[in-house]
């Protein structure tokens, strides 16, 4: 590979069509798009202080590096990239991207929105992110330690695998399918509303009026706190090991929990017989 060392890069396009280069300890600047349809690029130690640094790219691993505020609209689609131990303060992070792995990641800054949209065959591992719509349109997401306090995540996702992580985030996995979480803490309003074939194992969730207008949602040996009138217009099996706010017109299924504060079943136009709720002592 080429060398590129200590260097202060700038000017639009500064690297071009770059190839086959490993660039260490450097800066760009003062120029957008500086490594535009680049190919089999690493870069280490680096800092990204433009617009559009990554677009159009593949086969580029950038470690140890950090993308400041300036440098917004980041990595827009390109493919086979690998970002680790990294900082990044940018908006509108990673766009149609495929087979991406982000590993050790912070998104350092509330206000870093708007990342990670429709991106496919993603890997995630101890990633941080304070801001609101990550993961929007995402399909075939593996994660495992994610750590979100921002609203909206994952809106319109698909196949997603998650282990041990932590949201914060009111209307999470809203218009999902195929979602599997696992060993996780939810925080949130409205979870999951219109999304269909999302299964929580050993989870615990508080979620006003969470797991509404969702088809076939699983909870096995899950915990649920501050939740109120749950399940409305669902269809739902669940073994829950609290007891329960308040549920609210579920649509079919099984309710298993330790206790109700209360049940709502007060829409006539719903065949109440179709889904049990069991209190188990």
């Amino acid at each position: 590979m080429k060398r590129i060392v200590s260097k202060n890069l700038t000017g639009e396009r500064a690297l071009f069509k770059c190839r086959d280069t490993h660039i260490s300890d450097s800066s760009f600047f003062d120029g957008e798009s500086p490594l535009k349809e680049s190919k089999n690029i690493l870069v280490e130690r680096c800092t990204f202080s433009w617009k559009y640094p990554l677009w159009y790219s593949s086969s580029i691993n950038v470690i140890n590096s950090r993308f400041t505020a300036e440098a917004r609209a980041g990595i827009w689609y390109t493919s086979s990239i690998v970002v680790k131990d990294v900082i990044y303060e940018a908006v509108k992070g990673f766009r149609k991207c495929n087979n991406l792995i982000l590993e050790n990641v912070t998104f350092n800054d509330k206000d870093v929105t708007e990342t990670l949209w429709n991106c496919h065959n993603v890997t995630i591992k101890n990633v941080k992110i304070g801001g609101p719509y990550f993961g929007m349109g995402c399909s075939s997401v593996k994660i495992d330690s994610l750590y979100i306090d921002g609203d909206y995540a994952f809106d319109g996702a698909k196949d997603v695998e998650i282990h041990n992580s932590k949201f914060i985030t009111k209307d999470a996995f809203w218009n999902c399918e195929n979602i599997t979480i696992y060993d996780s803490y939810i925080e949130g309003e409205y979870f999951g509303w219109n999304s269909k074939n999302v299964k929580l194992v050993r989870c615990t969730v508080s979620s006003l009026q969470g797991f509404c207008y969702m088809e076939n949602l699983i909870m096995e040996d899950c915990k649920i706190y501050d939740t109120t009138l749950a399940f409305e217009y669902s269809s739902v099996n669940a073994k829950i090991l609290t007891s329960v706010d308040s549920i609210k017109n579920p649509l079919s299924g099984k309710i298993i929990c330790k206790g109700v504060d209360e049940i709502i079943l007060d829409d006539d136009d719903i065949d109440h017989t179709q889904c049990q709720i069991i209190v188990e002592d």
